[in-house]
């Protein structure tokens, strides 16, 4: 399996009170189909998946699998501060029919790289689901340095890294890591196009769940190395780019969707986006709007 191209980090939708949106998930299945992505996470940090009960965690996976019906790959979040209880997620989640795991360094207990390398061994030997690796510090507390991307990243059942940092030296030394059985993810927004104008496969995005044409279309481009086309979509998600930081992932977004009719709000201790943003938010709708259509009349590369 190859994970490439634009991939959404889907937040899972809340009705008012507060429970599962099944509604508003198939909705927003379907929106990103109709969108031309190329992949799908369940479950990720842009998902909530801290704040969902075993049986929600099941219930959305589920009806992803059967809502996609193989049309592109469906990875789940699966990475836990303990490596059996990660192993044990993986192993349900091959059953519910995903197709990946993405396995976030593990939060909060800070295991050195030595730790990280077993870690992630013991998971891929499992042989369960093929995995990517993920790399999010400013959330788990630890950054999986490039000694242990070396030394992980020929496992045949490790297939790629998601990489959430900005820093463009960071991805140059990743770069150097990829080959056709390890692909080379952006999870930073903002500095994805030029990633992959350097070379990363794909992008897993959090704009993409209220942009999904507008993502793809900048995928495509950076991937064939448009620069100049590329650079400019990027320049016009500018404002997208700076609202979805302007407080914690998935508040801004979530507050985006709900603008677009899918779903609600947050779970507690996440609470929804601060009055203050709220002409900014309803800006960025229109812009996001805008880009959708222009994508739409601009169809594929």
């Amino acid at each position: 399996m190859r994970i490439t191209g634009c991939i959404t980090a889907l937040a899972t939708p809340f009705e008012a009170d507060g429970e599962l949106d099944s509604d508003a998930w198939r909705r927003l299945l379907d929106r990103q189909l109709d969108g031309g992505v190329e992949g799908l996470v369940v479950a990720g940090s842009t998902g909530e998946a801290a704040s969902l009960f075993e049986p929600e965690y099941d219930a959305i996976l589920r009806l992803a699998v059967e809502r996609v019906a193989g049309r592109v790959p469906v990875l789940a979040g699966t990475g836990l501060s303990n490596t059996q209880k990660t192993i044990e997620l993986t192993r349900r989640v091959r059953a519910l029919g995903a197709d990946a795991a993405l396995v976030v360094t593990p939060p909060y207990v800070r295991p050195t790289t030595d730790g990280l390398i077993a870690h992630y061994r013991a998971i891929a030997d499992d042989n369960a689901l093929p995995i990517v690796l993920y790399n999010v510090p400013s959330r788990t507390g630890v950054d999986m340095d490039i000694a242990a991307v070396e030394a992980l990243h020929s496992h045949p059942n490790i297939i790629g890294i998601k990489e959430a940092r900005s820093d463009s030296a960071r991805m140059s030394a990743l770069l150097r890591l990829r080959s056709p059985n390890f692909a080379i993810l952006s999870g930073d927004d903002p500095t994805a196009g030029r990633a992959m104008l350097a070379g990363a496969d794909g992008l897993i995005s959090v704009g993409s769940n209220v942009a999904p044409r507008s993502f793809r279309r900048l995928c495509d481009l950076s991937r064939a190395r448009r620069s100049g086309d590329s650079q400019a979509l990027d320049q016009a998600m500018a404002d997208l780019y700076d609202f979805l930081g302007i407080e914690p992932n998935p508040i801004p977004v979530k507050a985006l969707l709900h603008q677009q009719g899918i779903g609600y709000g947050l779970r507690l201790p996440l609470t929804s986006l601060s009055p203050e943003y709220a002409n900014t938010m309803r800006q960025v709708a229109e812009q996001v709007e805008s880009l959708e259509s222009q994508a739409l009349r601009a169809g594929s590369i």
